[in-house]
């Protein structure tokens, strides 16, 4: 054994004596995702993602518009159906944009949890086939006709009681919160509170707007002979009042499962407005509708049990908060 000269290395390195390490392999690039060319999938797209400029729609994934789009957009003939829709499509377009700024649609939860949401999922079906048995097995052939009023009637009272029962548990959670984590909730109080500020605004000026047109036609400003005689007088009238309801479309259902941005404040708050609203939709549809159908103990058991698992599912989606994610209601 020679200890003069050095022997091969045992342990060579990766790449040649260079320096460089080779190249990566090249691998062939991943098959783009397949597209959903379907009208479903159209409208799934449209319902999720953001509206393209009109620019972009009329250009139809093409580097400039078709000859035959700018022949349908130029003839006279076609200007009473393609102008009011490219109107209302720029109109709806930015209702929609402005709406998804204040309440995006994918901020109703700060910390995503799988498994709560697959429970909260299960338990949404069984009310729903539960309630469908109850009024299979003891509902009279009125019933079902209430039932339906009473899911409008919630559709219609869920953002107004939103905005009233949302102040109150902010302002509990406010008061249980230390000192320094009050400081870090104040902006986001306010930005939510702006935010459900221009959610009231928007619900408001319908019927003030309507008033005023109807002032305006009574006291002799506006008439019928002029909105004929002068057609960009109606759509001048009409254009604010379709801005206004493509917001509200647009920002209903956003703002209801944030919470009007409530959940920016806390991570709790979803759940805790969750089952504070639905002991007031038992209330309600008792005070409205009446118990439900069936034997007593087949009705306490009906009101009580979806409040009560409702409950019990935030309760235990606050409990994961706090031990898989650290968030306590009393920081």
């Amino acid at each position: 054994m020679s200890w003069g000269r050095p022997g091969p290395d045992p342990y060579p390195p990766p790449w040649p004596p260079n320096g460089h390490p080779p190249p990566y392999p090249r691998y062939p690039p991943y098959p783009p995702p397949r597209q959903d060319t379907s009208l479903l999938g159209m409208v799934r797209d449209l319902r999720d993602a953001e509206w393209p400029p009109l620019r972009v729609l009329l250009r139809a994934g093409r580097p400039r518009i078709h000859g035959c789009a700018w022949a349908l957009l130029l003839l006279p003939c076609t200007w009473f159906l393609t102008l009011p829709l490219m109107v209302g499509y720029v109109f709806a377009r930015s209702a929609r944009s402005r709406a998804h700024r204040l309440f995006p649609p994918r901020g109703h939860r700060r910390i995503e949890d799988p498994q709560v949401t697959r429970v909260q999922r299960i338990r949404a079906w069984t009310a729903a086939v539960m309630s469908l048995l109850l009024l299979a097995v003891y509902g009279r052939p009125g019933d079902f006709g209430q039932a339906q009023e009473q899911y409008f009637l919630r559709l219609a009272i869920t953002p107004p009681l939103l905005l009233l029962s949302a102040p109150v548990v902010i302002a509990v959670l406010f008061r249980w919160a230390s000192p320094g984590a009050r400081a870090g909730m104040r902006p986001r109080v306010r930005a939510a509170g702006r935010s459900a500020l221009w959610y009231l605004a928007a619900v408001t000026s319908i019927p003030l707007y309507v008033l005023l047109v109807f002032l305006a036609v009574e006291g002799g400003v506006l008439s019928a002979k002029t909105v004929y005689a002068i057609p960009w007088i109606g759509t001048a009238l009409v254009l604010p009042l379709v801005w206004v309801l493509f917001f509200l479309w647009s920002a209903t259902g956003p703002a209801i499962r944030t919470g009007f941005n409530t959940a920016a404040v806390h991570e709790a708050l979803p759940a805790l407005l969750t089952g504070v609203l639905v002991w007031e939709f038992a209330v309600i549809s008792l005070v409205t509708g009446g118990p439900p159908p069936g034997p007593p103990l087949i009705q306490v058991l009906a009101l009580l049990g979806g409040p009560a698992s409702v409950t019990a599912v935030s309760w235990w989606e606050i409990h994961r908060l706090r031990t898989r994610h650290g968030v306590v209601l009393r920081a």
